[in-house]
């Protein structure tokens, strides 16, 4: 999955790609290739880099050294080209909020010069794509965010781009619609767009082709979801059930045959090369402490969990 790509076949490229803000590396010697059709997620803690490589892919930054493309284009030479010939929407959508779901329709469509029975013909898919043919007149900011996210979706890629840059869209968004979203971007894939996505979600990851995980600025990881989960998860991961997980996890932390603890929700997932004997350890600790244990598995480790221990490994 990760060999060399011809060329026709790269949407976005990105080589020894960095950006310096002043005694700070916010972007360190980032490479990749993206397929065209793929969707391509960028997984990473805040200030991981995510949002500086994007901009830097939609020609909004330049960058300090390396190279990158977008559609051939040319991110240091070309980047008013590639902001005429890529979608972009960020977590704040981009739409004006004072205007009418129309308005805002006609403003994208006139940037991207789209005029006459074409910008009839987009419009309309927008409105039906979105679900919004009967609110033309309703003022965008009083549409629930759902809504405004699938209007910001239709807007950014009014014109038809090849290479669509989604940064974080579905913050705060609740998740049955960030369920439709997706099914949105999986329609918008199958027709040959190239998606670039930023997530925190662990969920959404797995709707990627590929993910790279992003960490202090430098790509730690990249493959497809099952690659990630099967070759950067080399310990076992046991899932653990108890009365008191924030005291359990405290107290397993501290024993080395844990490599790694972290919460998920009302679970405690434990990281270890030994897990036979960390389960031992694990009941005996509980039971010493009076902390009731009701259930201790060895289990197939999530995205979520690679990212942890990942992350956590490059001193996050």
């Amino acid at each position: 999955m990760n060999s060399v790509l011809h060329e026709a076949e790269v949407a976005v490229f990105a080589r020894e790609l960095t950006r310096v803000f002043g005694d700070f590396v916010a972007v360190d010697h980032v490479s990749f290739q993206v397929r065209r059709g793929e969707i391509f997620g960028f997984l990473g803690p805040n200030g991981a880099g995510k949002t500086t490589t994007i901009k830097i892919l939609c020609g909004l930054l330049r960058p300090t050294s390396g190279q990158a493309q977008v559609s051939g284009w040319d991110v240091s030479t070309q980047h008013e080209e590639i902001k005429k010939h890529i979608g972009y929407m960020s977590q704040k959508f981009s739409l004006y909020e004072d205007l009418t779901v129309k308005e805002n329709i006609d403003f994208f469509g006139g940037v991207y010069g789209l005029e006459g029975v074409r910008q009839q013909e987009r419009e309309k898919w927008v409105l039906e794509m979105a679900g919004l043919t009967d609110k033309t007149s309703t003022l965008t900011g009083a549409l629930p965010l759902g809504w405004k996210q699938r209007l910001a979706l239709g807007c950014a890629v009014i014109h038809e781009p090849p290479v669509l840059f989604l940064d974080e869209p579905t913050s705060g968004v609740d998740p049955l619609s960030r369920r439709s979203f997706w099914d949105l971007i999986n329609t918008l894939a199958g027709q040959g767009v190239t998606v670039f996505v930023t997530t925190h979600y662990m969920e959404e990851a797995e709707y990627c082709n590929r993910l790279a995980l992003m960490s202090r600025g430098r790509v730690i990881a990249l493959g497809t979801p099952s690659e990630l989960k099967r070759d950067w998860m080399k310990e076992s991961v046991l899932d653990l059930e108890c009365d008191n997980v924030m005291e359990a996890a405290e107290l397993l932390e501290r024993d080395p045959i844990f490599t790694e603890t972290a919460i998920f929700g009302n679970l405690l997932h434990l990281v270890t090369p030994e897990p036979e004997q960390a389960m031992a350890r694990a009941k005996q600790l509980l039971d010493e402490a009076g902390i009731s244990l009701l259930r201790i598995d060895i289990i197939t480790p999530s995205l979520e969990d690679v990212f942890v221990t990942l992350t956590a490994k490059d001193g996050n």
